[in-house]
């Protein structure tokens, strides 16, 4: 697989970014960051179609952050660190991204990349087919590594790209993981 690169390489093949969040995500931000990608997209006179398909993989990565990112305990035991870096964007080629990047458990990561691998070798009418018998018989409906999520993103994009980079050493026990699904 080649490799991504950093979000700086990112922004730099970037034409118009609708939305760029580093932080905390919790589900009334989402609410509050989809409402802002809205407006947005609507004035870069996206068509219909496309704005939903970007709305459904914008909601689902940021599910993933906030699902999947390394977990760490508070005093009171509870989880709290969802934190994470997402940017919606419409690229030079005229084709829009969902970009991410989080820190998650080196745990998750050869479950999360299975997934990735499969679905990204299937095409388009296989992940139809897969989503459509995971939402029949439940499977993988709220499992850690990629779920149902990852054959709707698939339906949704022309492209997936994702890598894990362990290079950061102040993470350990944890892998940096950059996502990015492109839409035409």
């Amino acid at each position: 697989m080649k490799r991504m690169g950093s979000l700086e390489s990112v922004l730099q093949n970037d034409g118009v970014i609708f939305l760029t969040y580093g932080g905390l995500l919790t589900q009334a931000l989402l609410v509050a960051l989809t409402e802002s990608l809205e407006k947005g997209v609507e004035g870069d006179a996206v068509n219909k179609k496309t704005a939903i398909n970007i709305f459904t993989v914008f909601i689902e990565v940021a599910q993933n952050i906030m699902n999947y990112s390394s977990q760490k305990q508070n005093d009171n035991a509870v989880p709290f660190d969802t934190r994470g870096l997402i940017v919606v964007g419409k690229g030079l080629d005229d084709k829009y991204y969902v970009f991410s990047q989080n820190v998650m458990a080196i745990a998750d990561q050869d479950k999360l990349e299975t997934k990735l691998t499969e679905v990204i070798g299937c095409d388009r009418e296989t992940v139809k087919r897969l989503y459509r018998e995971a939402r029949r018989d439940g499977r993988h409906s709220h499992s850690r590594g990629g779920g149902i999520g990852m054959y709707e993103i698939a339906k949704k994009c022309e492209q997936i790209e994702f890598e894990f980079d362990q290079s950061d050493k102040t993470i350990e026990g944890n892998t940096l993981f950059r996502f990015k699904a492109t839409i035409a």
